[in-house]
């Protein structure tokens, strides 16, 4: 009983710690789009609001934006930022994603169609977590890439 009771509080403690891990990430919140300072390329979507949350023990990451046609997207994923590919929903262009921490303010992502690789790149945030930088690589449904480089202020 006594080992049930050690490993019930041990498995809380650890929740309990990642949940407090998660709320002080530098990712966590909303970020919005600067415009102006972002250099993307031609067909290059847009994604104007990207918010990071708690869901439990995972992160849930919502895009709000525009595709190359200028139609809204709405995607959400689900998951932990530990590289292994977790569904994506809403999205015409890739059916999974993963993130993996680099550093306490750097995350590099990968987007996936059908196991292909369609989207790949980092995520920084400046270290008064003021800022968001995504600089990725989108190859487009012709096989043109496409180079982008997003600026975010926190919102």
């Amino acid at each position: 009983m006594k080992a049930r009771t050690t490993a019930l509080t041990l498995a809380a403690m650890c929740f309990l710690g990642a949940a407090v891990a998660f709320a002080q990430s530098p990712f966590m919140g909303t970020w919005k789009l600067n415009e102006a300072k972002s250099k993307l390329g031609p067909g290059a979507p847009k994604n104007t609001t990207v918010v990071y949350e708690a869901a439990g023990d995972n992160i849930k990451v919502t895009v709000e934006g525009t595709n190359s046609a200028g139609n809204p997207t709405h995607t959400e994923w689900t998951g932990k930022m530990d590289g292994r590919e977790y569904a994506v929903t809403g999205s015409p262009t890739s059916d999974m994603r993963s993130y993996r921490m680099i550093g306490t303010h750097t995350l590099s992502f990968t987007e996936t169609k059908g196991g292909k690789v369609v989207t790949s790149g980092r995520i920084a945030v400046s270290a008064d977590g003021k800022t968001r930088t995504v600089t990725a690589t989108e190859t487009d449904s012709k096989g043109k890439k496409i180079h982008m480089t997003s600026f975010y202020d926190k919102g």
